[in-house]
């Protein structure tokens, strides 16, 4: 595997410093299940009362560690909950062995916990195909029991990285009926990324108090805002998972659906996303689409991931090109409703096109100019309706290449 040296050039200054939730311990150990002078197993304890909600990929071929979240979030239960993470071997189209190395990792969380089997959730991430080494994972159980911390919530985000070049981590801090409430969560995801849920895995903690049939239409509503409209190259992964957990320490109680504990998950997922796209492989550009004036809101998204997946798209923007007759092909081709004359693009602000044709008012040396940002916006609209859709993307080098090309050796 082609060893990644430099951190994205993209990157946060660095990795926040995430509150402590009440009801939240973690802890992470070096396993040896691919990577070696690294941690690469997180655990967290999650207290008694906890709600836990998750989404999931839609992949037909996913691992044996979603359809096993899949089965149990559903599962009303007061007692405590467990989330155990390795980063080195998806445990993907592993057939029954799959299967039965999950149910072997998760026992033995419930075994060295004392918490219900049904509320021990894991994940796997990396290499598919190859047989998760279960063990190396158990055997590691009491050292992790043993480290369990409040303050172990970014040993967990450095244990769970494959590809990425940096741990990604958010918070959020309100007051809810005069109790502060806090949220923070991490994320790992650098290729394989694209919007069919959840594009990586994401872990969330929230001390509130949140029902676990609202906590779990929060999550799924607002993944459509942000996780589900993020792109890096169009794959989807096997193995995406989304947990979001409520440990209630805090008192605060929330019953509805609007308000500002919503408001705050959202920037807390919305950063996140946009994190994971400013790691993707190889990546230079954080791209903003924008489409709006289509004939609806899915032929808006249409054309959008359509421009934020094109090849060609991407790699003009690698090498600060304005080539905006890219745009025009991806919108042609998406199959979503346009007209070629009542479009109109922008690079940010720079007027590009308009009207089937350049436009007048355009200088090519601004929008090279342009180009040399590190955040871009390509605004598309296509005069057609009130449709609209944003989604966040980079740019495509030879990196990229680099990376996947002997991923697995």
């Amino acid at each position: 595997m082609a060893k990644i040296t430099n951190v994205s050039p993209l990157a946060p200054a660095g990795f926040p410093d995430l509150p402590q939730i009440q009801g939240a311990e973690f802890a992470a150990v070096e396993a040896g299940i691919k990577y070696s002078g690294r941690k690469d197993v997180m655990l967290a304890r999650l207290a008694p009362g906890t709600s836990m909600a998750g989404v999931f990929t839609r992949s037909s071929t996913r691992s044996a560690a979603v359809l096993d979240c899949q089965d149990k979030i559903a599962a009303q239960s007061q007692s405590g909950a467990a989330i155990i993470v390795n980063a080195g071997n998806a445990n993907a189209f592993t057939g029954k062995n799959g299967m039965a190395a999950t149910k072997a990792v998760t026992n033995a969380v419930a075994e060295t916990l004392g918490v219900p089997e049904n509320r021990v959730f894991s994940s796997s991430t990396g290499v598919i195909g190859e047989p998760l080494p279960h063990e190396r994972i158990t055997n590691r159980l009491e050292e992790l029991r043993a480290d369990l911390s409040l303050s172990g919530m970014h040993a967990a985000a450095d244990a769970i990285k494959t590809t990425d070049t940096f741990a990604k981590g958010a918070m959020a801090e309100i007051e809810i009926g005069g109790k502060p409430v806090k949220i923070a969560g991490f994320a790992k995801g650098s290729g394989m990324i694209a919007p069919d849920m959840a594009t990586m895995l994401v872990y969330i903690f929230t001390d509130a108090k949140v029902a676990q049939p609202l906590l779990q239409r929060m999550l799924s509503e607002l993944t459509n805002l942000t996780f589900n409209n993020i792109t890096v190259d169009s794959d989807t992964s096997t193995s995406d998972t989304l947990l979001l957990a409520a440990t209630g320490a805090s008192g605060a109680e929330i019953s509805t659906m609007d308000g500002p504990f919503t408001d705050a998950l959202h920037s807390v997922m919305l950063d996140l996303a946009h994190q994971v796209v400013k790691d993707g492989e190889g990546a230079t550009k954080f791209v903003t689409v924008s489409v709006t004036g289509a004939a609806t809101d899915k032929d808006a998204r249409t054309h959008a991931l359509s421009i934020a997946n094109s090849p060609l798209v991407k790699t003009a923007l690698a090498g600060e090109d304005p080539n905006w007759g890219r745009v025009v092909m991806a919108i042609g081709k998406s199959g979503a409703a346009a007209d070629r004359d009542l479009l109109t693009i922008r690079f940010g602000d720079i007027l590009v096109a308009e009207k089937g044709w350049v436009s007048p008012a355009y200088n090519e040396d601004l929008g090279a100019a342009y180009m040399k940002n590190d955040a871009l916006t390509i605004n598309v609209d296509l005069g057609l309706g009130e449709g609209n859709a944003t989604i966040w993307t980079c740019d495509l080098t030879h990196g990229y290449i680099t990376i996947n090309a002997d991923y697995r050796s």
